[in-house]
C-alpha cells in the first residue's frame, strides 16, 4: 500500500528573485537609456555642435586667444599641483585607516567625506575668511608680501579641498579588504617598511589608485564653485577654464564659450576613455586583484 508520509516531494519550480518579465527588463533598460540620452549625450552633442557652429577657424581662434590660453595653462598647472598632493594624502590616509587601529579613526573618515557634503562655494568662502585681506591671516601674509586669495595659491588650496576625498575613498575599501597579511609576511622576511610598500602594497592597490587619480584630475580641471570665490576672476591671470567659459557666456560670446567648454568635455572624455581602456586591457588582472 502506498504511504503518503514517505512519498518524495513534488519538484518545485522556483523563480529567481532577480528575474523579471521581459517587458519589465526592457522598460527599465529603456528608462536608463532615455535618461542617458537626455541628460548626458544630448548636452554633450550640443556643446560640440555649438562650438563648431561658426566653423573650425572660429573654434581655433577661440581656444588660442590669449586669455583662453592663459585659462588652459592655469587649469593644467592647478591640476598638476593638486592631483599629486591628493595622491600623497590619499595613500597616507588609506594606509592609516586600513592598516592601523587608533583613536579618532571614524572621525578621520568623516573628515575625508566632508568635501562631499560641503558646498564648494562655502569651502571657497572659508579660505577667504582665513587668507583674505580682512581674514585671520590676511594682514600677516600681506606684511610678508604673500598673496593667497585672488592668486594661484588660493586656487590650488580650494581645488585640493574639493578633490581630496577621491583618491582616499578609492583606496580605503581595497586596503581594508586586503588586510595586513602580505605586509606582515614581507616584514617577517626582512623587508624594510619602504620596500614593503613599493613591492607589496603599491602593486596591490595600483588600479584603485589610478582610478582615484583619474577622478581627482577630472574634478580638479572642472571645479567651478570654490575656485570662483577665491580667484577673483581676473581675466588672463586667475581664470581657469570653467571661469573663462562663464565670462565669455556673460559677454554674449556664446560660441567662444562653447569652444572652451568643448575642451573641458574632451578632457573628461579622454579621462573616461583612459579608464575604460585600462579596464579592457587589464581586465583579468583587475578581476584577480579584486578577488585577492
Amino acid at each position: 500500500m502506498y504511504n503518503d508520509a514517505i512519498a518524495p516531494p513534488l519538484p518545485m519550480t522556483l523563480r529567481p528573485a532577480t528575474t523579471e518579465r521581459r517587458w519589465v527588463r526592457w522598460a527599465l533598460i529603456g528608462v536608463a537609456v532615455l535618461f542617458l540620452l537626455i541628460f548626458l549625450l544630448m548636452p554633450l552633442v550640443i556643446v560640440f555642435f555649438e562650438a563648431f557652429s561658426r566653423g573650425a577657424g572660429y573654434f581655433l581662434e577661440s581656444i588660442t586667444e590669449k586669455d583662453a590660453l592663459a585659462a588652459i595653462r592655469l587649469t593644467l598647472i592647478v591640476a598638476a599641483i593638486s592631483v599629486p598632493a591628493n595622491l600623497v594624502f590619499g595613500v597616507a590616509a588609506a594606509w592609516a585607516i586600513a592598516k592601523f587601529e587608533f583613536k579618532g579613526k571614524s572621525f578621520l573618515i568623516t573628515l575625508i567625506d566632508l568635501p562631499f557634503s560641503v558646498s564648494p562655494v562655502t569651502s571657497g568662502l572659508i579660505y577667504v575668511l582665513i587668507f583674505g585681506a580682512q581674514g585671520w591671516l590676511g594682514p600677516t601674509l600681506q606684511e610678508h608680501g604673500i598673496q593667497i586669495i585672488f592668486a594661484v595659491p588660493g586656487i590650488v588650496l580650494a581645488t585640493i579641498f574639493v578633490t581630496f576625498p577621491f583618491v582616499a575613498r578609492e583606496l580605503i575599501p581595497i586596503m581594508q579588504e586586503q588586510g595586513t597579511r602580505d605586509e606582515e609576511a614581507a616584514l617577517s622576511l626582512g623587508a624594510s617598511g619602504w620596500r614593503t610598500f613599493f613591492r607589496v602594497t603599491l602593486p596591490n592597490i595600483k588600479w584603485a589608485l589610478l582610478y582615484g587619480v583619474l577622478l581627482c584630475n577630472a574634478r580638479a580641471m572642472g571645479e567651478f564653485g570654490a575656485v570662483s570665490v577665491v580667484s577673483g576672476k581676473i581675466r588672463g591671470q586667475t581664470n581657469t577654464m570653467p571661469l573663462h567659459v562663464e565670462i565669455l557666456y556673460n559677454e554674449y560670446l556664446g560660441v567662444a564659450a562653447f569652444a572652451v567648454a568643448s575642451l573641458l568635455a574632451l578632457l573628461a572624455m579622454i579621462t573616461l576613455a583612459a579608464k575604460t581602456g585600462l579596464e579592457w586591457r587589464y581586465a583579468d588582472e583587475i578581476a584577480a586583484q579584486r578577488k585577492h
